[in-house]
């Protein structure tokens, strides 16, 4: 008996995802759990399906498939197989070659994704659920990519792309990561601050508290706080009012000349 694959696909061009929803449901015991339209919902998605399978568009918004797939293998829980799907990318196809991994070049053929398939359930049928090539060349990719231009933040039900240097300040708040632009305010899908902030350019975005990163560039007004610290006033619509650490007060004075 054939192993019955669970898949999401992700692509952010509706026509490539649903082409690629109905080849997959030519396919006996392939059934489509989930869709998404962005490297962002597509972790929601896959988080709340559990599929075995995720085929992953490259280049997608918020985060690319190579993104996804690295924070996939970073989380506790078994995380699906990976297959990607591309438009032509030398340099992508060349590192799939290299580490023979499977991936689909745009528009998918029929043939090519039965093979791929085919492939998957034989790696299921041996119990080997996870190819440790594709988790190397995963961490690649997502280490060659880590700057990021935009950001998807999480406004409601909906994810909002900002450009990364619009953010103001980025702030915890129990368990989720507040960001804030001078239009918008939501949520960010990255699980930690360090990770946002490995993702943002250094020299534009400081961390002056351990729950507070800050676009230097981007503050109002700086107003003197007790035991010589300081406290920055933010350029969002809220005037937000963020604490600079003893640590990063030196920083501070020394770069604004105080």
């Amino acid at each position: 008996m054939s192993h019955e694959l669970r898949a999401v696909v992700a692509d952010d061009e509706q026509p490539a995802r649903e082409e690629l929803c109905f080849l997959l449901g030519q396919i006996e015991d392939v059934a489509v759990v989930g869709q998404a339209d962005n490297g962002v919902s597509a972790l929601e998605v896959i988080s709340a399906v559990e599929p075995n399978v995720a085929f992953l568009d490259i280049q997608m918004p918020g985060l690319t498939g190579f993104e996804v797939a690295n924070l996939l293998l970073q989380n506790a829980s078994p995380s699906p197989s990976v297959v990607f799907v591309t438009a032509y990318d030398q340099y992508a196809i060349e590192a799939f070659e290299v580490n023979a991994v499977d991936y689909l070049l745009k528009p998918v053929e029929q043939r090519r994704l039965d093979q791929a398939v085919e492939r998957l359930r034989r790696r299921f049928s041996t119990g080997q659920a996870r190819d440790e090539r594709i988790d190397h060349l995963v961490r690649l990719m997502a280490d060659r990519g880590r700057r990021r231009d935009q950001l998807a933040i999480k406004v409601g039900d909906r994810f909002l792309l900002v450009q990364a240097d619009d953010v103001i300040h980025a702030s915890v708040d129990g368990d989720t990561i507040e960001v804030a632009t001078a239009q918008v305010a939501g949520t960010s899908n990255y699980r930690t601050l360090d990770e946002l902030q490995a993702r943002l350019d250094p020299d534009l975005f400081w961390r002056v508290h351990r729950s507070h990163l800050v676009n230097i560039n981007k503050i109002k007004e700086i107003v003197p706080w007790f035991s010589r610290n300081y406290m920055l006033r933010m350029k969002d619509a809220k005037g937000t009012e963020i604490p600079v650490s003893r640590a990063q007060t030196k920083r501070l004075r020394d770069y604004l000349k105080l």
